[in-house]
């Protein structure tokens, strides 16, 4: 029965995560009307600025290919622009626009920005079980395919109006 309990507390605390990510994206979404994946993005660029994907990438925690898409999608609504390193022709780097910085002014933080920060902070000897737990989880349940996409990364809902 004890077992029972700690697996209700674990799927608890799962539930808390989630929950806490999924409010902060629809927040994020009404009042900034960009995901919370694209305002954590926008954050990590605000705070390093002309960086690479492969950078941004390893900022955020997140692969490559996951930010990739993120980026082309503020990049699409002016927020971020690309351009060629000036130092480095071969390298293209990422800054934030105009508008991107203006929309990060009025943004709320996002969770996964306390996240991050809070699995950066667990000791290694704490986070190589954590790891290990989560991966095991993610192999039970069959979801290991594919690069892990950024969270609640989708485009923010749209408004519809009825009988149009």
């Amino acid at each position: 029965m004890q077992s029972a309990a700690a697996a209700a507390r674990a799927l608890d605390n799962l539930r808390r995560l989630v929950r806490a990510l999924r409010v902060s994206s629809h927040a994020i979404e009404r009042r900034a009307t960009v995901t919370g994946a694209q305002l954590f993005v926008l954050r990590e660029l605000a705070a390093e600025p002309d960086i690479s994907i492969r950078r941004l990438a390893t900022r955020t925690l997140t692969d490559p290919s996951s930010v990739s898409v993120v980026v082309a999608r503020l990049v699409e609504r002016g927020l971020v622009a690309r351009r060629r390193d000036p130092a480095d022709g071969r390298r293209v780097v990422l800054s934030l626009t105009r508008r991107g910085r203006a929309l990060l002014a009025r943004a709320p933080e996002p969770v996964q920005v306390r996240l991050v920060a809070a699995i950066r902070a667990l000791p290694a000897d704490r986070l190589r079980p954590f790891d290990q737990v989560l991966a095991q989880l993610v192999r039970a349940i069959g979801a290991e395919q594919g690069a892990p996409p950024m969270f609640f990364n989708d485009e923010p809902r749209r408004r519809t109006t009825r009988g149009r």
